[in-house]
């Protein structure tokens, strides 16, 4: 079988498929340093992880969309209604309550980041046929995903999404930890079995797919699951969601495309062009955790700028308009256009 990559074994690898296997090796190889980094070096911890890496891959999105010639023209009202949308949206939540208002956006990022994993899956089974065996790896997704959500809302854990007990109020619900564990079991094993099957009969694997699947299971089980630990979560959370989503932009929307197509982002293809892309997306990612440091949170640098209630419920809603926007428009830019018959 001919290897579906998104662009070619190697840059796949390293920068789509592995984040999580290394990010799991390191964790179980230096679990005493990590704890010493998180308790010595949290603001590094921060700089890299959040703004370098989790804001960061919210710019990305900027050279699918609002970078590309053409494409806010085309598609007018998607692009300036989205963030005006968000702010909305932000602005109503916030009138219930801060914390009404993170739980809304954590649940929000939830289904972003398990969206994501299963986008990756169609894209690597994307020459399969529509079978059984396809059915299997799109409910294995999902299952990789939902089930250590699921724990997380019944389980205390020692992390946050965003802010404390963002997600208490779910707490209330019946035991379920139990059912949905055997089922949580079951589909892994009857995936495990599919693939056992597709690898010895059938000769006909596909790699990456295989590759991703197994990484998100290990991630979001790791990551949320067996570790309790802040640092350990974030590590998992945000290297194995947040490069590989800035790989594919850099591959599918600079990369793969001829220098005519590009326009004035054709400077981003020259040699040095990946440095100057990833210097455009940290730059506007340290300018917004700029804002958000001295306008809201005060953790590791402060202006002293005390801004009050009444102006937090407009003025966080406009802070968060970059990322909400993303997880909106990410449901939108990524869809394959129907065939016309």
């Amino acid at each position: 079988m001919k290897q579906p990559w998104i662009h070619n074994a190697k840059t796949d690898w390293w920068f789509i498929l592995s984040p999580p296997f290394l990010i799991l090796l390191v964790i179980f190889l230096f679990q005493k340093q990590i704890q010493g980094l998180e308790n010595n070096h949290s603001f590094y911890t921060w700089l890299f992880l959040i703004v370098f890496v989790d804001v960061a891959h919210v710019y990305s999105t900027l050279f699918k969309t609002y970078f590309v010639k053409g494409e806010v023209q085309k598609r007018k009202l998607l692009y300036w209604g989205i963030p005006i949308l968000s702010w909305v949206l932000g602005v109503a939540l916030f009138q219930f309550g801060s914390l009404v208002f993170w739980s809304g956006l954590a649940l929000a990022a939830v289904f972003h980041f398990i969206r994501q994993q299963y986008g990756f899956m169609r894209i690597y089974a994307r020459f399969e046929p529509n079978n059984w065996r396809k059915r299997i790896d799109e409910v294995t997704v999902y299952s990789a995903t939902v089930y250590p959500m699921l724990y997380w809302f019944k389980t205390p854990r020692a992390f946050t999404w965003f802010v404390e007990n963002e997600f208490d109020w779910l707490k209330n619900l019946p035991d379920y930890t139990g059912p949905i564990t055997i089922i949580y079991v079951v589909i892994l094993v009857a995936w495990i079995l599919k693939t056992v099957f597709e690898v010895f009969k059938t000769e006909n694997f596909n790699i990456p797919k295989i590759a991703l699947i197994a990484g998100t299971y290990l991630s979001w089980y790791f990551g949320i699951v067996y570790f309790n630990n802040d640092l350990v979560f974030t590590f998992l959370n945000v290297i194995s969601h947040g490069i590989p989503y800035i790989a594919l932009v850099y591959i599918r929307e600079i990369r793969q495309k001829e220098n005519h197509q590009l326009d004035r982002l054709s400077v981003f293809k020259s040699a040095l062009g990946i440095f100057l892309f990833i210097g455009v997306i940290l730059g506007f990612a340290f300018f917004e955790e700029f804002l958000w440091e001295v306008l809201v949170w005060n953790e590791h640098f402060s202006l002293d700028l005390h801004v009050s209630e009444n102006i937090l419920q407009f003025l966080v809603p406009i802070l968060v308009v970059p990322q909400l926007s993303h997880y909106l428009l990410d449901g939108f830019i990524w869809r394959k256009p129907k065939k016309v018959t």
